[in-house]
């Protein structure tokens, strides 16, 4: 199977990943002359308030994307009781996302370049915590870590305000990504749906920019609520209506999109077809298939063995008698999205596999001349530090020859290629897993 053969266009998820042509000639510049990296590093030095590191960190603590790290409990060491092999680690609920309040008055650099500023700067501060006495600071055995499940609720919120978007218009999604991020702290990251919301609340929780009228917000929950694919709910009519988001449901209809969009890309229109149809009718003969679709009988029961061998679609058999004969047998067609998922999963895993073997081969293919591209570089950056005129750096850029040239932009170009192509099968997988765990967990 070729790298990303049997992957379809899906949203590009932006990570922004580094270039590795850029990446090597960073690295390779790093070794430039101390005069070049001191003016470099030095130059690029920003000051920031303490204040506003701090007022930053707290938000992120809010928003539940970084939580305190568990510690070990403190317990009495008796002779009697040995202590464990290894320690049970704990963490306190109501304290998990507390931020302690600390005294951070002037501003820092972010980038420290000089190593003798550095150490004044701890010797200065060790001097003034020896002469403030042996108090430990309020935030002293605190450590905090990056909250996984919060950043995956999050992707999964985007995608779900972006499927709506895609489907309704951007009022409608900016109605649900209110909802959302009213809901993004109370609401567990396996939650089937968020917390009821009225209507006066996500009133009053919209965004500035969004002038429209409490009617017409009215209106537009509505038009979601009433959606077939369940998107928002309503859960009540107090307060002018108690509505939610079923995250279960969103997490289904982007799975069962992505699948529709698989088979579209790999088999056709008419296939893409009869696979919407058994979604909606669940299970359906042959003949069914036919007359439904509108598709020839042999046309239609190639496509049906086509994706049954590809397992996109399944056959079940119910026996009239006991002998299970042919004859006296139905022969029902149908989708079972998560045995699909599953089988989709497993190929996006290849074919991810698959793109870093090719990005490792295109390296290593072409490492000769990608060292000789570092060395270029380096010296170019070293002679335009000294000031050397443009003759001499035209001479430097003239050891690499045209041939040369276009081998590098060709390699960066697949490249960059590749590494689309695994950011978009990333986005798939993230998907079909978000479906499949929140698919195992229904009661």
């Amino acid at each position: 199977m070729q790298a990303g053969a049997e992957d379809p266009p899906v949203p590009t998820l932006h990570l922004h990943r580094q270039d590795p042509l850029q990446r090597h000639g960073r690295a390779h510049r790093g070794g430039a002359p101390p005069q070049w990296q001191n003016d470099h590093e030095c130059g690029d030095g920003k000051t920031m308030d303490y204040a506003d590191v701090s007022n930053t960190f707290v938000r992120l603590a809010d928003t539940h994307f970084v939580q305190r790290c568990p510690v070990v409990p403190e317990a009495a060491e008796t002779p009697e009781v040995p202590p464990p092999p290894a320690p049970t680690l704990v963490i306190n609920e109501k304290d998990m996302y507390a931020v302690p309040r600390l005294n951070l008055i002037g501003k820092g650099k972010r980038r420290r370049s000089c190593d003798e500023e550095e150490n004044s700067e701890h010797k200065a501060k060790k001097q003034k915590q020896d002469g403030e006495g042996a108090e430990p600071p309020p935030d002293d055995g605190i450590y905090w870590q990056v909250n996984i499940d919060r950043f995956h609720q999050h992707f999964r919120d985007q995608g779900i305000v972006s499927a709506v978007a895609n489907r309704m218009d951007q009022t409608s999604s900016e109605i649900v990504r209110t909802m959302l991020r009213m809901s993004e702290v109370t609401t567990s990251s396996s939650a089937p749906y968020t917390q009821p919301l009225s209507s006066n609340e996500i009133f009053r929780s919209l965004p500035a920019g969004y002038n429209i009228v409490k009617q017409v917000l009215d209106q537009y929950l509505t038009l979601l609520a009433d959606d077939p694919l369940e998107f928002v709910g309503k859960s009540g009519d107090s307060g002018g209506g108690m509505y939610i988001v079923n995250l279960h449901k969103a997490l289904a209809s982007l799975a069962t999109a992505t699948l529709e969009s698989i088979v579209e890309e790999r088999f056709g229109s008419r296939c893409a077809r009869i696979f919407r149809l058994l979604l909606r009718k669940k299970h359906l003969e042959q003949k069914q298939v036919e007359d439904f679709a509108m598709i020839p009988a042999k046309e239609a029961k190639d496509m049906l063995y086509k994706m049954l061998s590809e397992n996109f679609v399944s056959l079940q058999e119910i026996p009239k008698t006991p002998d299970h004969a042919p004859s006296r047998t139905f022969y029902l067609y149908t989708v079972n999205i998560l045995s699909s998922a599953r089988m989709l999963l497993h190929r996006c895993y290849k074919s991810v596999a698959n793109l870093i073997e090719r990005r490792q081969y295109e390296t290593k293919e072409n490492k000769r001349l990608l060292e000789k591209s570092q060395r270029v570089e380096a010296i170019l950056a070293s002679m335009q530090a000294t000031g050397a005129e443009d003759v001499q750096l035209q001479e430097i850029e003239e050891m690499i020859t045209a041939p040369e040239r276009q081998q590098l932009e060709n390699l960066k170009r697949n490249v960059n290629k590749i590494d689309a192509s695994e950011n978009q099968v990333d986005e798939t997988i993230f998907v079909l897993e978000s479906f499949i765990e929140s698919t195992m967990k229904k009661p």
